[in-house]
């Protein structure tokens, strides 16, 4: 039997907290993370942050011909080009190893499933011109056109990275929205996106208070969840719909402002936004054949001490940043798509019908260039 090779690839996420690009490196076969590597975050110039979120807001009625698009697409490629460099850079000094792949996932700016859109952007001709590797890019339209959710894919990573870890086991990405992979006794996927996260909170912030985030979870600490704003925002058809199921970046905006959180002070909207996020959490639990032995939380909600608190007090279980195992937060996103990226190049599926809902396993990705 010949032996499978490995890849040394860089994964690239950009995700919907809009904050900046993370890279990772990884030796991967696309079943197992043979070697983790350097790894970075390069933060978004506030102007690239501002228009990414007006891209957002412009989404559904955007030609792909504006030039205002075309504009902060080149400036988002142009920054994963600098991560990666950086990356390259710091795996030769470390490890003396070179790249040989990239897994790009771009910045999803519309993403409704149900009408098959999901939209990403990011330029992988210019990326791929810019490093000179090989990209491997958008991963998610495949599932979508065979009627799937396109989210989330990271569950089959996680599965790689946590193949000798106890299960169950639940892995809970905190970005702008929140999703799930649960990983049963026999490596059965559960995976769907839970509800808003990061992304209403940081939105709130910047409203408020005009910073990006609410740092270390201060203004949300200093307040009191609103409980009938609560109850009718867990009135939400999404949360009682069954998996698989995903989420555009702003579709709880409006429901937001129909339950009457605009009119509630700085402090009180932020802890309402916590103990909803946390809420989403133990209501997506409901959906697991048994209760994890543990949650591993990642994304940048791991760092906020009033989202870690509001967990814990509804899940009633073990809830760790996945640091606890070894692993990296905040670049384990990206290490995913690194995994991602060495499986589309050996044509293996990357979506699953508890995953994404499509109806067999799923390959997807498209490869630029050519592995030597």
């Amino acid at each position: 039997m010949l032996a499978i090779r490995s890849l040394k690839t860089i994964g690239l996420m950009s995700g919907t907290s809009l904050d900046g690009v993370d890279a990772a490196w990884v030796e991967t076969c696309g079943e197992r993370a043979l070697r983790l590597g350097p790894t970075t975050t390069l933060p978004y110039a506030p102007a690239l942050r501002r228009d990414l979120r007006a891209l957002l807001d412009r989404a559904p009625g955007l030609s792909p011909d504006d030039p205002f698009l075309a504009d902060v697409v080149r400036r988002l490629t142009e920054r994963h080009a600098e991560a990666v460099q950086r990356v390259r850079d710091e795996t030769r000094r470390q490890l003396g190893e070179e790249t040989e792949l990239l897994g790009f996932h771009g910045q999803t700016i519309l993403h409704r499933p149900a009408q098959g859109i999901t939209w990403q952007v990011g330029d992988a001709t210019l990326l791929a011109k810019l490093t000179g590797l090989t990209v491997v890019h958008d991963f998610r339209s495949a599932d979508v056109a065979a009627g799937g959710q396109g989210a989330p894919l990271a569950p089959i990573a996680h599965a790689a990275l946590a193949a000798d870890l106890p299960k169950p086991l639940a892995v809970l990405n905190l970005g702008g929205i929140g999703n799930v992979t649960y990983i049963g006794r026999g490596g059965e996927l559960i995976a769907f996106d839970t509800g808003p996260a990061n992304g209403p909170l940081d939105d709130w912030a910047r409203k408020s208070t005009g910073r990006d985030y609410d740092k270390d979870g201060h203004l949300a600490l200093s307040g009191t969840a609103d409980g009938a704003v609560l109850a009718r925002m867990l009135q939400h058809p999404y949360l009682a719909a069954p998996p698989p199921k995903s989420l555009d970046r702003l579709d709880f905006d409006r429901a937001l402002k129909e339950a009457g959180a605009d009119r509630l002070s700085p402090q009180d909207g932020a802890a309402t936004l916590v103990a909803f996020a946390a809420i989403c959490v133990a209501t997506a639990a409901r959906h697991f054949p048994e209760a994890p032995m543990q949650w591993l939380v990642t994304g940048g909600g791991r760092r906020n001490p009033a989202i870690m608190r509001a967990l814990s007090s509804v899940l009633g279980e073990p809830v760790r940043a996945v640091e606890i195992a070894g692993w990296n937060g905040d670049a384990l996103e990206a290490q995913c798509f690194a995994v991602l990226a060495a499986r589309v190049t050996r044509a293996l599926p990357l979506s699953f019908p508890t995953t994404t809902g499509v109806a067999t396993p799923m390959r997807g990705g498209r490869v630029l260039g050519a592995l030597l």
